[in-house]
């Protein structure tokens, strides 16, 4: 079973300081957001070149990668999931996208959100109804929500910034600090792309803004505006 390959050779490659950093680092502690989270301690370049490596394999064998406790496991199916869907047909695009909206609980943290989301919702979406999208901002899955924001970065890249603005409108409220820095990492990628746009997206909505949301969203804007913004005189 090549599955059982992957993983055996995941294993040789984890490093068992690099783990317990790497547990810190994406809070697998208890009531952390990663709670119960499991790493090997494999680099994210060698997870890409097993990735390459294993792109042939049969997608059943990718699901149950995906269902792994081990995170660099689930990272590794995704992408998989992520060149399978660059390289295949409009049969297996689709395939691949609702396998990854029917696995989205395991699609549970940010790196393995912010990988996979853009590449294959938001490439998917990218010329159909954006129902799937309001419907993951309204989850109580705080990886659903971010899937649902980090999608627009294909609409994004194709200067379409319409629907990021919706979504980010709908998530001023919410209450955790990863959509917060999701938001304000989108919003700062559209103003990379036309200043004006986010600027004006930014005056009508800054004041209500979470704090780390509109620090991501000016980080690159000249020091005297940043202050404009953080200290509300605009």
């Amino acid at each position: 079973m090549e599955s059982y390959d992957i993983r055996s050779k995941l294993q040789k490659l984890g490093n068992k300081q690099k783990a317990i950093v790497l547990q810190r680092f994406f809070k697998t502690g208890t009531g952390e957001y990663g709670e119960g989270d499991i790493f090997l301690g494999v680099r994210v370049p060698e997870v890409r070149k097993l990735a390459k490596e294993y792109k042939d394999i049969r997608i059943s064998d990718v699901r149950k990668l995906m269902e792994s406790p081990i995170h660099e496991e689930r990272l590794l199916a995704l992408l998989i999931f992520v060149i399978k869907y660059s390289k295949g047909n409009d049969l297996v695009k689709r395939r691949v996208y609702e396998l990854y909206l029917k696995n989205t609980r395991h699609i549970n943290n940010w790196d393995l959100v912010d990988l996979s989301a853009e590449k294959i919702v938001g490439d998917y979406l990218m010329d159909k109804s954006k129902k799937p999208l309001y419907n993951l901002v309204k989850s109580k899955s705080l990886w659903e929500r971010r899937i649902s924001i980090i999608a627009t970065f294909h609409f994004i890249k194709q200067n379409k910034f319409a629907e990021t603005f919706i979504i980010a409108e709908i998530l001023l409220t919410d209450k955790e600090d990863l959509i917060h820095k999701a938001v304000g990492w989108m919003l700062r990628e559209i103003g990379k792309r036309h200043l004006p746009t986010e600027e004006k997206f930014l005056n009508e909505h800054y004041q209500e803004m979470p704090r780390t949301m509109l620090r991501y969203a000016i980080e690159r804007f000249p020091e005297s505006k940043r202050q404009g913004y953080l200290k509300g005189y605009l």
